[in-house]
């Protein structure tokens, strides 16, 4: 099967590179010198290293500053070990490098069966004094969009700072008011391996020399960097359309005896997780791909080693459902015949262990 004949279904995980995006790294390869070199060649590649920053900043409605990083999970580091407070919180839900970054000692904020932070943990967590909260602003399985407006006063008021990551949001809705924002590139049609860490205040941030204003050590990225901006400036996302197209497709899933996951919780249109309860998703998801169709059990830093989805555990998912779970996720240019292919084959797939089990 060729790779234009196969069904895309996995931009969450990782969504094509736009064509802007390419033109731009073949334009900044024309200017391969080290940024921070002070000769004329280091100047011209410098020019374009703060072009993008400023595409970046102006793109996503940052007024502050911004630092380049490989990824969203290094901008998450830096922020969780380098922030000048003493306390660490973290949402359930987050993704594995949120508790890993923040330390054995990052009290964990619990969530609703929806998915949504428990209000009044975060309050009892907030009383304990000044620290450094990540909560994601969309979650990267499920799609759940946590109410960070109304969290991010909370967390002011108690003298504390909060880490938003980004991941799966940037590009597609208004950034929160966050101290800390965290976003990569190859989420929204950038390449991988280039980041941002998005800083209110640099003072709050320990620095340690090198490079991006004393905060990150590294020769930077400028081709990939001017990709990034490239691919936030297409603003190639129909956020209408694709909620369009994401709730007919749930509806098709509900009609056939699936299961929402999250339902009633506000959630982004890029992505749909589902479950047929009793099926097992390991094995839907290698039949899915024979069929040339690509699809998830969850995120792509844990999926492949096919182990129960722990946000579905923190959201205290049946384990009968956590076991069907599939994240079908949306890029700008998924279709509706995309989707109905996808619907086809999970139905004869379906009709097929009904059988072998009858």
């Amino acid at each position: 099967m060729s790779a234009s004949e196969r069904i895309y279904l996995d931009h969450a995980a990782t969504t094509p590179v736009l064509p802007e995006a390419q033109a731009a790294v073949t334009r900044a390869f024309a200017h391969w010198a080290n940024p921070s070199s002070p000769h004329a060649d280091g100047r011209a590649a410098r020019a374009l290293l703060e072009e993008a920053r400023s595409t970046i900043a102006e793109v996503l409605g940052w007024r502050h500053d911004v630092i380049f990083t490989s990824g969203a999970s290094e901008a998450i580091e830096i922020a969780a070990k380098r922030v000048r407070v003493p306390g660490r919180a973290h949402g359930a839900t987050e993704h594995a490098i949120v508790p890993y970054a923040m330390g054995s000692g990052s009290k964990v904020i619990p969530v609703t069966p929806d998915g949504l932070i428990d209000q009044d943990a975060l309050d009892e967590i907030l009383a304990g004094g000044p620290a450094l909260v990540a909560i994601q602003q969309v979650n990267n399985e499920t799609g759940v969009i946590q109410p960070l407006e109304r969290i991010t006063q909370k967390v002011r008021a108690a003298g504390s700072l909060l880490l938003a990551d980004c991941a799966q949001s940037a590009g597609k809705m208004p950034l929160p008011d966050a101290d800390f924002v965290a976003a990569c590139a190859h989420k929204l049609g950038g390449p991988p391996g280039i980041g941002v860490l998005l800083v209110k205040d640099l003072a709050s941030l320990e620095a340690i020399g090198g490079q991006e204003m004393g905060y990150r050590r590294g020769t930077q990225d400028v081709p990939a960097a001017l990709a990034f901006a490239a691919a936030l400036a297409a603003r190639p996302y129909d956020m209408e359309c694709l909620g369009e197209l994401r709730h007919q497709f749930e509806d098709a899933v509900r009609a056939e005896g699936g299961i929402i996951i999250a339902e009633n919780a506000p959630r982004i249109a890029t992505i749909g997780s589902v479950s047929v309860p009793g099926t097992n998703n390991a094995s839907l998801l290698i039949q899915m791909d024979l069929a040339g169709i690509a699809v998830s059990a969850g995120s792509a830093c844990s999926s492949g080693k096919m182990k129960a989805s722990a946000v579905l555990e923190a959201m205290g998912v049946p384990a009968d459902v956590a076991s069907g779970f599939l994240r079908v996720s949306f890029g700008p240019h998924t279709s509706k015949a995309d989707v109905d292919r996808f619907l086809d084959e999970w139905r004869r797939l379906r009709s097929r262990s009904k059988s072998e089990a009858a």
